[in-house]
């Protein structure tokens, strides 16, 4: 014998309830059928709101009723024959006129009593399930059963209990009159006195598990409106995915917190008779669903789901009282029991000087006044506190039985919220380590969930959600690189990068499923104005897991944001020079940001465009070695310059061609100034542990005052042209000699300089070709022969793959 359940969704209009037969006639010949339906979708809704419009309007609650028969005789009028119509017809207006008369009286005597209630919306599964059997009639022998015979409860309407022993008995002698097909009402029940009760919320599928395990069934089919019960929300994460198989425990922890495919009363029946639960997608009948049974947890699959609840208030009791004194829990729970308060979460500390429980939002208010009601005295005397009420708050759980098998999962778990930035407030986990479940802020719903089951169920490709400010030369050829590799990262690396929110110095424009990168040039026109600070804040507002900040510009405004968006758990990759060149005290409050708040602070670029210079530094200095001295060419675009720059070749030329191809910053007088390479040096030193400031190190200009200081750009040239013949003089002075022209950076015996100078054939740095970067480190390891890093040290090309390196990087964390 199969029981096979079909919910609104499926009987929702006549279309799915032809899709509902035919998934019934598939069924083996032989075997008995019992189908329980739900009422029609939406009409529950409907009759639970005309009882409450009963009380106060007269109009609204007939129309409500109007647009329930309607409903209902449209349904008739698509699936019954017409010479079987009118029968049919008359049964369904007879039960609504008594449905009118019931919610009449209630309008007149101004009182809907639970007990009321219960018969108006039962009404939707009788309707139902009577327009269901006379449709199945038409191709198979079909019977209506009628639960009221046996279903049997309490005397508690809207959530009856159910009597067990009285309803076994009689679902087993009452089925044993169905020969081939059984239609029946979920939901529906009566008391042992004789009223009409219901089952409440999942009242169907508890209704279905009852008879199920009434008739010893082979099988309960729960058919619904998805593939089966699923590792997460789907309306929440996207990639969730259908669980294949599940134990009852664990269907059970998942459908306690939030997962609405089934609902835990429906598991007890059947766990007791060992009677697999098959969730099946009446709308795609091909898919396999999910087998809830004894032996679900025979996958190696450590978490089986991750669920959440939302709406969540969290009371905290605390005081020094309530150390080693007995009954405070039991008072705690006994007050919200009388109050009819069911608490979803319970902790407490060893040291007994608190206790908080997790309960619904809607509650909040009844638990207040009577947990301060019953604690009065001791808060009173102060031996403890005024309950503390925390709202705005949802649960996140991971489940799976396997877990107890497994160390290190609530580690995982919480690693993964803390390195997205989401506060975990408190903590629950049973003995049975069945459920481990966090309590956060609402607002971080989301990206917490997400960011959990992309570390338990896609470990294997990870999503980075990227904000990039500046699209200049390498903003867009980091765009570019991005879209090229973006295939090949998400099929071989399994990595999906997404761009987010994109800005220049006018628009900024976001998208949270990602920015098209075939035409973010269009979309990003189309944007709003830009404003750092309403960037920042869009940025943080989205909250999505995997964040990374790029700021592609040589802007001195943004680098002050740094520290506020490590703090907000976002990475930051960028080739801008100031944040990490600006004052100690504000490279190690970044610095130390990055590490707190478990983020990345990737400033490659920075120094050497492409080049690996800070990475291979940094793995120097954590292997424990110390740096000596640092000889260094660190600018490609005065490299570029002085290779160039000849006795036949003009410099102001030179510096034009280097500005036209973007090897220099769009003002010129950073690079030849030698600021740029002082920024650079002092960096250098940071990160191999020397304290310095900007005004330590020594820079010796090669070009007068009146050229750095020219009001503008083009001034700037203009002057240029006066110092042609002095720079060519020194170019020859040099050439005699056999030396090339270096713009060099040093470090040595605690002293940093920054100059132009004459290097010799047998120097390292004499065959510095084109725009090249060098970078000598001799250390305590490296006395005699320097670690070498050299190659291309400027260009949009090398700049542009030296952030999407970092942002690898970030990726791999």
């Amino acid at each position: 014998m199969y029981v096979v359940k079909f919910g609104g969704t499926s009987v929702a209009s006549s279309k799915n309830i032809k899709l509902v037969r035919d998934i019934v006639k598939q069924k083996p010949a032989n075997e008995i059928i019992i189908v329980v339906v739900s009422a029609l979708g939406g009409i529950t809704n409907k009759l639970i709101q005309l009882s409450n419009k009963a009380i106060s309007n007269q109009t609204e609650f007939s129309n409500l009723i109007d647009e329930v028969e309607a409903a209902h005789l449209q349904v008739c009028q698509d699936l019954i024959d017409e010479n079987e119509l009118p029968e049919l017809v008359a049964a369904v207006t007879a039960r609504i006129k008594k449905l009118r008369e019931v919610v009449q009286g209630v309008s007149l005597v101004g009182e809907l009593s639970a007990k009321v209630q219960d018969k108006i919306v039962s009404t939707g599964e009788r309707l139902s399930s009577l327009i269901i059997t006379r449709y199945f009639n038409q191709e198979f022998d079909t019977v209506l059963l009628d639960p009221s015979e046996f279903i049997f409860t309490d005397d508690k309407h809207g959530n009856a209990n159910v009597n067990y022993p009285t309803t076994m008995k009689a679902i087993a002698k009452v089925v044993t009159s169905v020969k081939n097909v059984a239609v029946c009402p979920g939901f529906v029940a009566q008391s042992l006195s004789g009223e009409a009760t219901t089952l409440g919320r999942g009242g169907s599928d508890f209704t279905a598990a009852l008879i199920a395990a009434g008739v010893d069934a082979s099988r309960l089919e729960i058919w619904t409106d998805v593939d089966g019960m699923m590792t997460a929300d789907p309306r929440l994460v996207p990639r969730a995915r259908v669980i294949d198989q599940i134990s009852y425990e664990e269907a059970m922890e998942l459908s306690h917190f939030g997962a609405k495919v089934i609902y835990p009363p429906t598991i007890q029946p059947v766990l007791e008779k060992n009677i697999p639960i098959i969730i099946k997608n009446t709308f795609s009948p091909e898919a396999a669903g999910t087998k809830i049974g004894e032996n679900g947890t025979d996958s190696e699959k450590t978490v089986k789901g991750l669920t959440s609840i939302k709406d969540i208030a969290l009371f905290t009791l605390r005081g020094s009282g309530m150390i080693g004194v007995p009954n405070f829990s039991y008072r705690l729970f006994k007050a919200l029991s009388e109050e009819g308060v069911n608490i979803i979460l319970i902790t407490q500390a060893s040291s007994e000087h608190t206790i908080c429980v997790g309960i619904a939002e809607e509650d909040a208010k009844f638990a207040r006044d009577a947990i301060n009601k019953e604690f009065e005295l001791e808060i009173q005397v102060r031996k403890i506190e005024p309950v503390h009420v925390q709202k705005e708050l949802s649960i996140v759980a991971l489940v799976g039985s396997n877990m107890r098998h497994q160390v290190g999962v609530s580690g995982k778990m919480f690693g993964t919220l803390g390195a997205n930035g989401v506060s975990v407030i408190a903590i629950a986990q049973g003995s049975s380590e069945r459920n481990i479940s966090a309590v956060v802020e609402s607002k971080d719903l989301q990206k917490a969930i997400n960011s959990l089951h992309e570390n338990f169920f896609l470990s294997e490709r990870k999503r980075l959600n990227l904000f990039i400010v500046g699209v200049g030369n390498v903003g867009g050829t980091l765009i570019e690189q991005i879209h090229q590799q973006n295939q090949v990262l998400l099929e071989d690396h399994h990595l999906d990068i997404r761009l987010v929110g994109l800005a220049n110095s006018r628009k900024m424009v976001f998208d949270a499923n990602g920015l098209d990168l075939d035409a973010w040039q269009e979309q990003l026109a189309g944007g709003g104005d830009m404003q750092i600070d309403e960037f920042i804040q869009a940025m943080t507002d989205l909250n999505l897991r995997n964040s990374v900040f790029i700021d592609n510009t040589a802007s001195g405004d943004i680098p002050a944001h740094y520290e506020d968006i490590l703090k907000k758990s976002i990475s930051i990759v960028t080739p801008n020079k100031i944040g990490c060149s600006s004052s100690f005290e504000e490279y190690q409050k970044l610095k130390q940001a990055a590490l707190r708040y478990r983020t990345r602070f990737l400033f490659e670029t920075n120094v050497g465009a492409g080049l690996p210079i800070i990475s291979t530094l940094n793995d120097l200095i954590k292997s424990g070695d110390k740096i000596v001295e640092i000889q260094a060419v660190l600018s490609g675009s005065l490299n570029f310059i002085f290779n160039n720059f000849t006795d036949k070749t003009d410099f102001i030329d030179i510096v034009n061609t280097a500005k036209k191809d973007g090897y220099t910053e769009p003002d010129p007088r950073i690079d030849l100034s030698g600021l740029d390479v002082r920024r650079k040096l002092l960096i250098l030193l940071r990160e191999a542990g020397i304290q310095s400031e900007l005004e330590d190190i020594h820079g010796v200009p090669f070009l007068p005052k009146e050229c750095m200081e020219a009001a503008t750009v083009d001034a700037f040239f203009d002057e240029l042209k006066a110092v042609e013949g002095d720079l060519k003089t020194r170019y020859l002075e040099a050439d005699r000699k056999n030396c090339k022209l270096k713009y060099v950076a040093s470090y040595q015996n605690g002293e940093a300089i920054t100059s132009l100078q004459e290097i010799p054939v047998h120097h390292p740095f004499y065959n510095l070709d084109g725009k090249d970067n060098i970078v000598l480190f001799y250390t305590n390891r490296y006395k005699d022969q320097p670690l070498v890093v050299k190659g291309a040290g400027a260009g949009a090309a090398v700049t542009a793959s030296g952030i999407f390196a970092d942002i690898i990087k970030v990726a791999n964390s």
